[in-house]
């Protein structure tokens, strides 16, 4: 229990740290308000659930072993959410109240989680931690995988809330909207071009 615990209050603090996928939520939550906001947080927490079933495979290992040819996936994931950025900044003030499709906003999120290896090989280090040796790995890894995932859930939609709430504050001012989400989006793009293997 005491490691469930642990994981528990860092997986919080990593939580609160905004990478790629918080940016993006952010930024949907910025425009598309809260309900959009979650429709990408559930995008994501499944690209998570999908590289913790990798770490469960040993996938993982495979993949470090790999990680330069495997360089492309984090740079196809910087192109497209530089990509998504600038075409937010450069949109229309009228385009501001056009709510995109759901699965179009679920798939986006799910997309960008999946597509930072550099997540995959933290998860792959970060996880093990917390199952205790003498017990069955492969049960208790599933256990702490299904903790990290519920609580990183909670916790971007409660980014995605306060990302909401501003949402209202920036409505009538649409161009600002459009320039703070591209601008969201491009840095988590940056972010994610500069993160270490």
């Amino acid at each position: 229990m005491d490691r469930l615990i642990a994981l528990g209050a860092a997986t919080l603090v990593l939580a609160a740290i905004p990478g790629p996928n918080v940016a993006l939520i952010v930024a949907s939550s910025i425009r598309y308000g809260f309900r959009n906001g979650a429709l990408t947080v559930l995008g994501t927490t499944l690209g998570v659930a999908i590289q913790l079933l990798f770490v469960l495979l040993g996938v993982a290992t495979l993949i470090e072993v790999t990680a330069d040819a495997l360089n492309w996936i984090r740079w196809a994931g910087v192109i497209y959410l530089f990509w998504l950025g600038i075409r937010t900044w450069r949109e229309p003030v009228a385009d501001l109240g056009r709510v995109m499709a759901a699965p179009a906003m679920f798939w986006r999120g799910c997309m960008v989680a999946m597509l930072n290896p550099k997540t995959l090989l933290f998860n792959a280090a970060f996880l093990p931690q917390f199952v205790a040796p003498d017990g069955d790995a492969h049960a208790e890894l599933l256990v702490v995988a299904g903790v990290f995932v519920s609580i990183l859930l909670c916790a971007d939609l409660l980014w995605a809330a306060l990302a909401g709430s501003a949402q209202k504050l920036l409505a009538r001012q649409s161009a600002a909207s459009n320039k703070i989400t591209g601008g969201m989006l491009v840095l988590a793009s940056i972010g994610l071009a500069l993160a270490r293997q």
